[in-house]
């Protein structure tokens, strides 16, 4: 059946500002929302209106998110839920709790970084850890999340990638395989529910501002010598911008791609011009 466009994602009611917004009204749930990406991306949703359930697994980090969307004036207050979203059982639980909020969207941004030394060198628990975080977490989270949207007949699926799962990045070899597994993830699943109404996109950052890429700069200093900020200097120059991204820009991306009615099985990369070495 073809559904008309001009109610696909429409929100109904006014974002911060008193803007119409496309999210205003609507459910989001965000993974690794304690901080960096996963909180940036929570305040901007909330802050155009959204009702947000903020998902992580250490509650203090949570509770600080939640406590700056109050103070940010937001229309609604967040609703804190500790996860293990790579635990089946957890995920399922979770969805049980939620199940009465209506999440219309899901914004998968858990995952972590893994290590940052040669494949030969890569234990496979290391190796598993980081497809768990990265892969395992955001498959579970569609499986749990997306049937109740394909009812409902909408739903918007963000999963967070990254321009390294599409070029060479030395020494991180399981990030970049697991960013490129999410890419594909999205690709076909965004086939499968795209015509009961759900859109599923990947955005793919590139070098965001923050503690992990303080980490791989130092990282990379030690490896070779140098200073971190030289470090950052090498890594940003093959950038057509020359700087790293800033979380805030991912979050207002979101927005940008939840506010674009068609959509779906698309890969956008934020990345300040990044590049192949």
């Amino acid at each position: 059946m073809i559904r008309p466009v001009q109610n696909q994602r429409s929100g109904g009611a006014a974002g911060s500002g008193g803007a119409s917004s496309p999210v205003a009204g609507r459910t989001g749930l965000v993974t690794g929302a304690g901080y960096g990406l996963g909180r940036a991306i929570a305040l901007a949703l909330a802050g155009a209106g959204a009702r947000t359930i903020l998902v992580a697994r250490r509650r203090q980090l949570l509770e600080e998110t939640a406590a700056l969307i109050a103070g940010s004036g937001a229309a609604h207050p967040a609703r804190v839920e500790v996860c293990d979203v790579s635990d089946a059982a957890a995920v399922g639980a979770l969805a049980a709790r939620v199940a009465g909020e209506g999440v219309s969207i899901l914004i998968n941004n858990a995952g972590i970084a893994g290590p940052v030394k040669p494949l030969v060198e890569i234990e496979p628990e290391e190796w598993d850890e980081v497809f768990d975080a990265n892969v395992r977490s955001t498959y579970l989270m569609c499986r749990a999340f997306i049937p109740a949207m394909e009812a409902a007949g909408r739903g918007d699926v963000v999963n967070l990638a990254s321009v390294s799962g599409k070029r060479p990045l030395a020494r991180r070899t399981p990030y970049v395989a697991s960013k490129l597994a999410i890419i594909g993830l999205t690709r076909t699943l965004a086939f499968e529910v795209g015509p009961n109404g759900v859109s599923v996109n990947t955005l793919s950052p590139g070098p965001v501002r923050g503690p992990r890429m303080e980490r791989n700069f130092r990282l990379e200093a030690e490896r070779t010598g140098t200073t971190p900020e030289a470090a950052e200097r090498a890594f940003t120059s093959r950038a057509a911008l020359e700087r790293l991204v800033e979380e805030e820009e991912v979050a207002a991306a979101v927005l940008a791609m939840l506010a674009m009615t068609g959509l779906c099985g698309a890969d956008i990369d934020l990345s300040a011009g990044m590049i192949a070495p």
